[in-house]
């Protein structure tokens, strides 16, 4: 009785907090929480924001959940009071760090929405979101079109064939272009943006828009600070007596019909069959049908316009996202028919919470999840209990006890579970589901039953910057490593490595932003106030010139003797690194002997001969490898690393260093200043661009020469100038810049 009334206390203690943070998702009972979580598979969208830093992606999820009846106020990101941005550093910077999971319904549509970030140093968190979502609205600044880290955002859309709707953002700007940005989309992002809707007004003046697909126009009012937006006119079009804007509509229209004509075949025999030339008579749900089938398939893209800050044109947008985007079953997975209705998920995302522990995001493909229930992790080969099973609503949840597939789920009590694994309800079922992808053939030739029922993970980007992180003093040096652990099993692209010589601990980031994030949240999550060694850049190593070597081993350990000759040839390849053998030597070698030789070639890729980087861009041939019988293999390893570091250092070192893509949008006033001082970077222009009164500098520069940049930008232009960074490639160091670095690295500067 006692424990009951503890559970019954602190459940009350939670509603309460939840309705505090101005929520307003509150079941009745638990069947009504039963139905609200777990609705029919057709009506879920699951679906991500995202889009180029400060193009309105939070902004835009804020009044989605306003309007939505989630939320009862409006959250401001200038006022840190978002409920997606929950961090202290989201808030205090106006920026997004962390992506954040929200459910929400909308008219009879259950939406499980991810906001993701727009900095290109956390291009991490909308790789894991997109991984795991059906549809995607890009956003995008009316003013701007396609910015860099848009392109990047859409092609890691693209690699996961998710369709996607855009929202041209901020259209009452005085710069607000429409016809620039459909361009912008049609030519960087080589889509097809189909226009749904009209703005009306420009700049200042706008004040709604027309929707093409039912013929009415929609206004909001205009110079109402109060205003929220709730509520607008929507007007048929021919109760509007405005000449010029009938015949844009007109004119978009039939642009539009034409359009989907070309790129549905059934909307277009439907077309010629009932309607010919006859446009105006087209019903919008005929038009609304072949939209779907054309979002569906990635032919085409809707594209609506509006203004998220101002309140303008959301409702409409999200009414998209339920007409045009796809539910969990138009896009099933090829692994789930082998499961059938045993419970297939995919981890996605862990958190770190102070009372509950590691909390585990898990995209349900098939079956259904429940709580106080056991579940087998494929990856790791281990079984644990999830303890409680939740709805996630960005820092608060709900707990249920069950939920099916389609949805989103927050779990609590996987201690083992890491981003990209593979959840299932036994391993009896994983078991199950090996044999019947055996019997339908899809299983590759030679791997295990385990590996071909495991879904696809995330692929984790190589970190760019790395430095020291030392404790304030040695007690403090354990709750660094937990802290460090933590995060890194929330965040994958954050590396942490132990220097063989010093016996520091290195963390290796994505950027500056990311490593300066990762220190404030160790200083306030975990009350260890660190010091950062000097930011360093992540090299890469090759050869110049092909090379030959032959070591030979004779090492007795105890009373056995090791004895082996290895003889190798390395030359200059492409990007990755390979690993040939002659015939003669291959077919002389036994299995554990090759292995062995393989493991030594790759160990001696990890630390290049000139600063100990990776080496990328050698081929070696393995001429020959001859033992003595009893000669173990961790022998045959060690001297195929050292004739392989003799090989290099032979065939000549050549230091590879990251190359950035640079996008600065600046005013022309200032342009000569800017390109004075990229000229001082070593850095080299691409292109310049003209976007309304701004110019757009396109530049390849050095990582190593970006340090600080934001700084220095923002005093030589008087905080006018923006700008954005990705890694491109890697490409040589001259001669000179290489010897300065070997130099300084060795401490002569």
């Amino acid at each position: 009785m006692f424990w009951e009334i503890s559970r019954a206390v602190l459940q009350y203690r939670r509603w309460s907090c939840f309705l505090k943070r101005n929520h307003s998702f509150l079941p009745d009972d638990v069947k009504s929480l039963r139905s609200v979580v777990n609705p029919d598979v057709s009506k879920i969208r699951n679906i991500g924001i995202m889009a180029h830093i400060d193009a309105g992606k939070t902004t835009t999820t804020e009044r989605m959940l306003y309007y939505s009846g989630y939320t009862r106020a409006l959250g401001d990101v200038d006022d840190g009071d978002t409920v997606t941005d929950f961090m202290a550093q989201e808030r205090e910077r106006g920026i997004t760090i962390q992506s954040a999971a929200v459910t929400f319904d909308w008219k009879g549509h259950r939406f499980n929405l991810i906001d993701t970030p727009g900095h290109v140093d956390f291009t991490l968190e909308v790789e894991r979101a997109l991984r795991v979502l059906d549809g995607a609205v890009a956003v995008f600044d009316a003013s701007a079109g396609v910015e860099a880290q848009t392109l990047t955002v859409w092609r890691q859309a693209e690699k996961h064939h998710i369709p996607c709707v855009c929202f041209l953002n901020k259209m009452d700007k005085p710069a607000a272009n429409l016809s620039f940005s459909i361009e912008s989309i049609r030519q960087k992002l080589k889509a097809n943006p189909v226009l749904l809707q009209i703005p009306v007004g420009r700049g200042k003046n706008f004040s709604g828009v027309v929707d093409l697909l039912t013929n009415q126009r929609l206004t909001w009012k205009m110079n109402k600070r109060e205003d929220d937006g709730r509520f607008f006119a929507a007007k048929p079009l021919s109760e509007v007596k405005e000449p010029e804007l009938m015949e844009e509509v007109r004119q978009a229209r039939a642009a539009l019909i034409e359009q989907v004509a070309d790129l549905d075949d059934d909307f277009a025999e439907v077309l010629l069959t009932d309607f010919g030339d006859n446009f105006d008579a087209v019903p919008s749900i005929k038009l609304q049908e072949a939209l779907r089938r054309i979002t569906l398939a990635r032919k085409g893209v809707p594209v609506l316009c509006g203004s998220s800050l101002h309140n303008k044109g959301v409702q409409p947008l999200l009414d998209a996202i339920a007409a045009f985007l796809p539910a969990p079953d138009e896009r099933p997975h090829a692994l789930v028919r082998w499961y059938k209705d045993d419970l297939c998920a995919l981890a996605f995302k862990v958190l770190h919470d102070k009372q509950r522990g590691p909390l585990v995001f898990l995209r349900i493909y098939s079956g259904t999840l429940k709580a106080q229930t056991a579940l087998h992790n494929i990856n790791r080969n281990s079984t644990e209990r999830m303890s409680r099973l939740l709805v996630p609503f960005a820092d608060q949840h709900v707990e249920i006890t069950s939920m099916t597939a389609g949805n989103i789920a927050l779990t609590v009590g996987l201690k083992q579970t890491v981003t990209g694994d593979t959840i299932v309800s036994s391993k009896a079922s994983a078991a199950a589901a090996a044999r019947r992808a055996h019997n339908e053939g899809k299983t590759s030739k030679g791997r295990g039953q385990q590996t071909s029922v495991v879904l696809s993970g995330v692929e984790v980007p190589d970190p760019v910057f790395f430095c020291t992180i030392e404790p304030p003093t040695m007690a403090k040096q354990a709750d660094l490593e937990n802290a460090l652990n933590n995060l890194q099993r929330e965040d994958p692209s954050l590396k942490v490595r132990l220097d063989p010589d010093s016996g520091q601990t290195i963390l290796c980031g994505m950027g500056e932003l990311h490593i300066e994030i990762i220190q404030d949240r160790i200083r306030r999550e975990y009350g260890i106030e660190t010091h950062l060694g000097p930011l360093q850049v992540a090299y890469r190593e090759t050869i110049l010139h092909e090379a030959s070597a032959t070591d030979t081993l004779d090492r007795t350990v105890g009373e056995r003797r090791h004895v082996v000759t290895v003889e190798l040839v390395v030359q200059p390849g492409d990007e990755s690194s390979q690993v040939a053998f002659v015939e003669d030597a291959a077919g002389m070698l036994s299995d554990s002997v090759r292995e062995a030789v393989e493991n030594g070639l790759h160990s001696s890729y990890l630390q290049g001969p000139l600063l100990g980087y990776p080496v990328q861009g050698v081929s070696t041939r393995i001429q020959s490898v001859n033992t003595e019988p009893g000669t173990s293999p961790a022998m045959v390893s060690a001297c195929v690393s050292r004739c392989m570091l003799k090989a290099l250092r032979l065939a000549g070192g050549q230091l590879l260093e990251p190359i950035m893509s640079l996008e600065v949008t600046v005013e022309e006033e200032h342009l000569g200043t800017v390109l004075a001082d990229l000229a001082q970077r070593r850095g080299t222009v691409r292109d310049i661009q003209s976007r309304h009164d701004n110019k757009v500098l396109l530049a390849s520069v050095p990582l190593a020469e970006t340090r600080g940049y934001s700084t220095i930008l923002r005093t030589l232009t008087s905080g006018k100038a923006t700008f954005s960074l990705e890694l491109d490639t890697y490409e040589a160091m001259s001669t000179q810049d290489q010897n300065v670095l070997l130099r300084r690295t060795a401490g002569f500067l």
